[in-house]
């Protein structure tokens, strides 16, 4: 798959079921606040912080980002028939950061749990890519992540312009057994529609970068 083109990859049978079965087990303890949606923070999990820098991800990500990727934040995204939502059209641009900056493409800023985050401008963007680890299958009929292929060439899009992407582009599910993963750029558009069955959705979803210096007087918050 031309990743450069598409904005995305479906990795198949990277790792084992029975990795995947460890690493939900080390997330059943966490000391994190969770969410309707799963939890924030769990790059400080050890499990986890092991498995984002193992070099079977390292690689895929070294396919997007051309140099030695750090993983700066993960994301557990926990689906299922008690904890179903939805998400709309849109591209990623928020990024956590350890401190303001007076630039003005930087922006607006707020606050998510406990950690600084500002929008960036469309070429910090290009310098990301998550990988999205799935701790269990995923199909169509469980919400799997939605992709709109080669959007992330237009950079950071206005609502309307979403919009009009997501009828004019055809969407790929993304969907992939246990212990596969799926590549995203932050700025190719997606959604996530509910589940209609009852089976769980859990889904890592890994963001590196090769410095944490991503832009000029500008540091990522890794955690």
């Amino acid at each position: 798959m031309n990743t450069s083109d598409s904005g995305y990859a479906i990795f198949r049978a990277v790792f084992a079921p029975a990795r995947m079965r460890e690493i939900r087990d080390a997330l059943k303890s966490v000391d994190l606040h969770r969410t309707k949606a799963g939890m924030r923070h769990v790059l400080r999990v050890r499990a986890v912080q092991a498995l984002a820098t193992e070099p079977d991800l390292l690689s895929l990500a070294v396919q997007f980002l051309n140099d030695r990727p750090i993983p700066f934040r993960a994301t557990l995204f926990d689906k299922s028939a008690t904890s179903n939502w939805l998400v709309a059209w849109h591209q990623d641009t928020t990024l956590p950061l350890s401190g303001r900056v007076a630039d003005p493409a930087w922006g607006p800023w707020t606050v998510k749990g406990g950690v600084l985050h500002a929008n960036a401008p469309a070429d910090t963007l290009e310098k990301i890519v998550a990988l999205r680890v799935h701790l269990e299958d995923s199909a169509e009929s469980n919400g799997p992540l939605r992709v709109l292929p080669g959007t992330h060439a237009a950079g950071v899009l206005s609502h309307d312009a979403i919009q009009r992407a997501a009828a004019s582009v055809r969407p790929v599910d993304c969907v992939a057994s246990a212990g596969g993963v799926v590549a995203m750029r932050p700025l190719v558009v997606h959604a996530s529609s509910k589940s209609t069955d009852d089976r769980a959705r859990r889904v890592l979803h890994i963001e590196y970068a090769v410095s944490v210096h991503i832009a000029p007087g500008v540091e990522l918050a890794v955690g």
